[in-house]
């Protein structure tokens, strides 16, 4: 749902998503869930006729690192899970992330 939130770029309607997604839910479904996503504060929802218009909070990538974040505060053992992670990184990914800590310490250290 969040996914056809993103593409829109724009706040849509239950219908809008209900259609965005080719009918493959009902349009209960779609109210239901926007309504939950919006209790937990990940999508802003204003008025649109007599219905209800949705917009993520979140764009992909900050949404994506939320969930991250969730995930290591849920374990007793973020080392672990750290460590593994970064072992499953492509090497591409890695170097990334380690010119990105780089530039981190960088801008830490000038400050």
């Amino acid at each position: 749902m969040l996914a056809a939130l993103w593409v829109a770029g724009r706040p849509l309607t239950p219908g809008e998503v209900q259609a965005a997604l080719r009918d493959e839910l009902a349009y209960t479904t779609v109210m239901t869930t926007l309504a939950r996503l919006h209790e937990k504060g990940a999508v802003e929802r204003e008025r649109s006729g007599r219905a209800f218009a949705y917009t993520p909070v979140l764009d992909r990538a900050a949404q994506a690192a939320e969930r991250m974040r969730e995930l290591l505060r849920s374990t007793p053992d973020r080392k672990a899970v750290l460590t593994r992670f970064v072992g499953s990184l492509s090497e591409g990914d890695e170097q990334l992330l380690t010119e990105l800590l780089s530039r981190g310490e960088d801008e830490a250290g000038g400050a």
